[in-house]
């Protein structure tokens, strides 16, 4: 308003000097001089409205503008909460209620159950606390026996002699065969597992359980792994130059963690091949994880670090610390298909259709390996078990000849025959 009547001021000086020049200058009238001034001052003070009523008008189509942009907002988000509100209304609670109610009565009966035994306990050590104690023991022995998981299995002595292992790996006969991970329901590969085989003076091929030794020969078990990291290496490394993307799952036991020289080599191999570290995962069995030392453990982060991750093999239970297994950079676990189908409880208290969501949570995947018909891949699929792995999938085979870190050996035709065998090749 300040800025308004100045300009107006402005004006009529303007005028009031016009109307003095005419007069004394042009020799004009008074009166002539003061309608000129009059005049000056009347289209000064017109084109003045002018421009604030256009600068009123434009001020107020913005304003317009902002108001239209403001309700089409709010029309976006009415929609949005109207969507909202529907998707709460289509829920069905109560099957969530009734599911929440079934698990609540179910853990009355365990409590009732409890306070029922624990009262009976102390009736029967009121009367005799000698006879009590004796049935206390045989029912907690019993528990413990019913609560005890399945004896582990025997380690059978791999047949070949450690020393003839070695012979035969300095002739350069361990060769590497892989074996398809297949994701369900398309049964695509997701990754390939390096398997180690001896070939045999009778041009056989000797499995990794019928050579690698169960304990001593850590210098056989370190070459062994050591080679294998080099051809999974070439192999990720020859489909990366063709344009494909290969994990390969390499073994690792705690022979090769527990040298020191062994891991500074291994990690040396993943620094000077940065581009491919991430496609290769290491196959740790469970024992083997759970004896690790701080050491080991050291290695084991070192080697996340470089972009490699971990598959925890042949393992016993579910019932682990699967955040610190997240940490350690462990992608995916590996079971059974035969028996956690058959007795889910052996592995884990969760029922078997929720297993796979919940250690989902941790980024971690659940394989299910040794799968051998289809019935077995139904209940997986039925239960959100994806990846799977076992002969029936696709047992181990050679690997393409142009993915080979050398040339193919030269094998006998049933030995080839006997690997080559339903097998899908990378």
């Amino acid at each position: 308003m300040p800025m308004q009547a100045l300009v107006y001021l402005f004006i009529a000086l303007g005028s009031a000097a016009l109307g003095a020049a005419a007069y004394f200058g042009l020799g004009f009238t008074p009166a002539e001089a003061l309608l000129l001034s009059l005049i000056a001052l009347s289209a000064g003070a017109l084109v003045m409205e002018r421009r604030l009523r256009l600068r009123a008008e434009r001020r107020l189509e913005r304003g317009i503008e902002d108001l239209s942009r403001l309700l089409a907002t709010d029309a976006q988000a009415g929609s949005v909460l109207g969507r909202r509100i529907n998707a709460l209304s289509e829920l069905n609670p109560g099957q969530r209620l009734e599911a929440v109610e079934a698990d609540i009565s179910v853990l009355g009966t365990v409590i009732r159950q409890v306070a029922e035994a624990v009262a009976e306990i102390e009736d029967k050590a009121g009367e005799a606390p000698a006879s009590a104690s004796a049935e206390r023991f045989g029912s907690d022995s019993k528990r413990s026996q019913t609560l005890s998981p399945e004896p582990a299995e025997e380690e059978v002595e791999p047949i070949i002699p450690t020393e003839m292992v070695r012979q035969a790996i300095a002739e350069n006969r361990l060769v590497f065969h892989i074996q398809p991970i297949a994701r369900l329901p398309q049964r695509r590969p997701a990754g390939y597992d390096l398997v180690p085989r001896l070939l045999l003076e009778d041009d056989d091929l000797a499995e990794p359980g019928d050579f690698l030794p169960r304990r001593g020969g850590d210098d056989v078990v370190q070459r062994v792994e050591g080679n294998a990291l080099s051809e999974a290496v070439a192999i990720a490394r020859r489909a990366r130059t063709g344009g494909q993307t290969i994990t390969v799952n390499v073994p690792l036991s705690g022979s090769t963690l527990r040298d020191s020289a062994a891991v500074e080599q291994l990690i040396a191999v993943l620094d000077a091949n940065r581009a491919i570290a991430t496609n290769l995962v290491f196959l740790i069995g469970e024992a083997d994880f759970q004896n690790l030392s701080q050491t080991a453990r050291q290695a084991l982060q070192a080697i996340q670090r470089r972009g490699s991750g971990f598959s925890l093999g042949a393992t016993t239970s579910l019932r682990l610390n699967f955040a610190d297994l997240s940490e350690l950079g462990v992608r995916s676990v590996r079971v059974n298909a035969g028996r956690l189908i058959n007795s889910p409880q052996s592995y884990t208290d969760f029922h078997l259709s929720d297993i796979a969501s919940y250690v989902g949570r941790f980024d971690i995947t659940l394989l299910a390996t040794g799968v051998s018909d289809e019935r077995q891949i139904v209940e997986l699929l039925d239960n959100e078990i994806l990846l799977v792995q076992g002969n029936h999938i696709a047992p181990a085979g050679p690997v393409r000849p142009d993915l080979l870190l050398e040339p193919a050996r030269t094998v006998a035709p049933m030995a080839l025959a006997q690997g080559q065998r339903r097998h899908a090749e990378v």
